[in-house]
């Protein structure tokens, strides 16, 4: 009799515990989120005060009336809108090409058998603990051979095939595409690129999603590779014209802090619509190795 009225006790004393730590854990999930967002808050706010109060304290915590002058100094003092479209040219670029590339080679190491595949397989994969800031000066040199320093193709084009990319294609496709649809692909008559147009690539929608969006956030805040290949003020991107409102003694903080925020709004609104299929891209091809 003793037990059977324990039971009801435990049991609502289990149920207790999970709510006591389902609260403590959204606590501590709703502080990391303020703690990771206050600082993109305070830059729409602080790009609404004019420079002489940027560093007011306390910190301002609501919008100001100062944005149309911080507007005007903007276009004043660079040609952001230009930059605008130049970053946006150069990223749609660099995704397109990096979309194609990295698809064909994932392709290709997931579904064919080939002399010294995992070899290369390995070196491609150890280009990935080479820093890039190592590689900026033979970088430079190559496209100065090719003609391409100044020119935005610089920027978008020897990149595309990257490391990461190829091995994100690869693991999507072992994991999900069976080799059986190739071989009913080939008895139908196509060819091997064929398949890969007209079968493959239509399937990997998540990934390539995914692919897509990390490609656009990098290319998209790309600076250190602009800085050494772009020559002419016609042919910068948003990160060069917004470093060049820092001057040596004074910088326009509120134009700077505007400029910034236009140039991250794009890719609030991307991720908002898109944060779904980036989850699924990378856990999807988590499965298989």
């Amino acid at each position: 009799m003793t037990t059977s009225l324990n039971k009801p006790t435990k049991v609502r004393s289990l149920e207790q515990r999970a709510l006591g730590g389902k609260l403590a854990l959204n606590g501590v999930l709703l502080f990391m989120a303020i703690f990771t967002l206050a600082p993109l808050y305070l830059m729409f706010v602080l790009a609404t005060y004019a420079k002489g109060h940027t560093f007011d304290l306390p910190v301002h915590t609501w919008f100001g009336t100062d944005m149309p002058l911080n507007y005007q100094i903007l276009l004043e003092k660079a040609n952001f809108w230009r930059a605008f479209w130049n970053s946006t040219y150069i990223s749609i670029m660099s995704v397109a090409f990096t979309l194609f590339f990295c698809s064909l080679g994932g392709y290709a190491f997931a579904m064919y058998e080939f002399k010294g595949k995992k070899i290369m397989f390995g070196l491609l994969l150890g280009t990935v603990l080479i820093p890039g800031l190592l590689g900026l000066v033979p970088y430079y040199l190559i496209m100065q051979q090719i003609g391409w320093v100044g020119k935005p193709i610089a920027l978008y084009f020897p990149g595309a095939a990257n490391a990461f990319g190829i091995f994100l294609m690869r693991q999507y496709i072992i994991s999900s595409i069976p080799k059986e649809l190739m071989e009913a692909a080939r008895i139908d008559g196509c060819s091997e690129f064929r398949i890969y147009w007209a079968v493959v690539l239509p399937l990997l929608g998540p990934v390539m999603a995914t692919l897509g969006l990390t490609t656009l956030i990098g290319s998209w805040n790309a600076f250190s590779n602009a800085l050494v290949m772009l020559r002419e003020q016609e042919t910068f991107t948003l990160p060069l014209v917004l470093r060049s409102l820092q001057g040596l003694s004074t910088t326009e903080w509120g134009a700077l802090l505007l400029g910034t925020s236009i140039a991250t709004i794009p890719l609030l609104i991307l991720f908002v619509f898109t944060s779904r299929q980036l989850v699924s891209g990378i856990t999807s091809g988590a499965v298989k190795g």
